[in-house]
């Protein structure tokens, strides 16, 4: 049953037919003849897209596009703007209004099932991101997991996150923390882009836990990568007397002093190349696991699932 919401707005009737036609199939499709009416629809529906023409009575499209953008519960509601004259001047100034996209009439059905497909996706990732590193958060997450899952293919899931990370955060401040944090992502981004391609996905659990997927055929390499390049940048984070000191004082989560050495990092690879997984709580459950195990070594570490020969770096 569709669950995603698309308003059209035209004051053809025979457009708002064809695009009914298009899209009812996926979607739920609700409809205005003019600007005016549109935008109390979506104030009152709140669609997840809006599709409306560039020429209309009352409000045109652009009118529209400025009063939806101005408007904070709805200004994240991606428009497709479509014109009948293909001409530059309208498109540019569709876009300048707040359009995401535009399709010039007569349009294939085929063309504009598929941008909104890619601009909902774009959507759900924008408005999920983790607003410290602006990598896609949980629900894009759960989406690319269950993706995993759904291709009936080989898969390898590295699970990563920093260790003695609250006691660092605890002496230098969130600030600090919080560039840590940032650091870490952007290594991860470009580590594993290098191996496995510049479409590779790479999350952002929360906090100083983070997610990547690659080809298990290189995961090994793709982890061992991103050790080797986090220890090179983990003394950075330390001032000049605690870097050669190679430790600092802090409390554990029981508030006992303790002596901790510098930041590491620690990633179990969670992979269906020897056992069925089925479902995404499964990963995430195989997943801490390896984590926690990784971490006993206390030195930037990576394992594979335990009912593998396990591999390390």
């Amino acid at each position: 049953m569709a669950t995603e919401r698309i308003l059209t707005i035209d004051d053809d009737p025979d457009i708002l037919d064809v695009l009914d036609l298009t899209l009812s199939e996926s979607y739920n499709v609700i409809q205005a003849q003019n600007g005016r009416d549109g935008l109390k629809l979506a104030q009152t529906k709140a669609p997840n897209l809006v599709i409306c023409d560039y020429m209309m009575p009352v409000m045109n499209g652009l009118e529209f596009c400025k009063a939806l953008k101005k408007d904070i519960l709805l200004q994240h509601i991606p428009i497709i703007m479509l014109t009948g004259k293909g001409e530059v001047k309208d498109m540019v100034g569709g876009i300048e209004a707040g359009a995401d996209d535009y399709l010039v009439k007569p349009f294939e059905p085929d063309a504009l099932l598929a941008r909104i497909r890619m601009i909902l996706r774009r959507t759900v990732r924008s408005l999920d991101a983790n607003p410290l590193t602006h990598l896609p958060g949980n629900t894009s997450i759960m989406e690319e997991l269950q993706a995993c899952i759904d291709t009936n293919k080989t898969f390898a899931i590295g699970y990563a996150d920093l260790d003695k990370f609250k006691i660092y955060n605890d002496k230098y401040g969130f600030e600090k923390g919080d560039e840590v944090i940032r650091e870490t992502a952007r290594l991860l981004v470009k580590t594993v882009r290098e191996k496995s391609g510049p479409d590779a996905f790479i999350g952002h659990i929360g906090g100083d836990d983070y997610v990547f997927i690659a080809d298990d055929s290189i995961i090994n390499e793709v982890c061992k990568l991103v050790v080797e390049e986090f220890d090179k940048i983990s003394p950075g984070f330390y001032n000049e007397t605690d870097r050669n000191a190679g430790f600092i004082i802090g409390k554990d989560r029981l508030g006992n002093e303790t002596k901790t050495g510098l930041l590491s990092i620690s990633i179990g690879i969670v992979s269906n190349s020897s056992q069925d997984i089925t479902h995404v709580a499964q990963i995430s459950e195989i997943g801490a696991e390896l984590k926690k195990y990784a971490k006993s070594f206390n030195e930037s570490k990576f394992v594979r699932d335990k009912r593998q020969d396990r591999s390390s770096s």
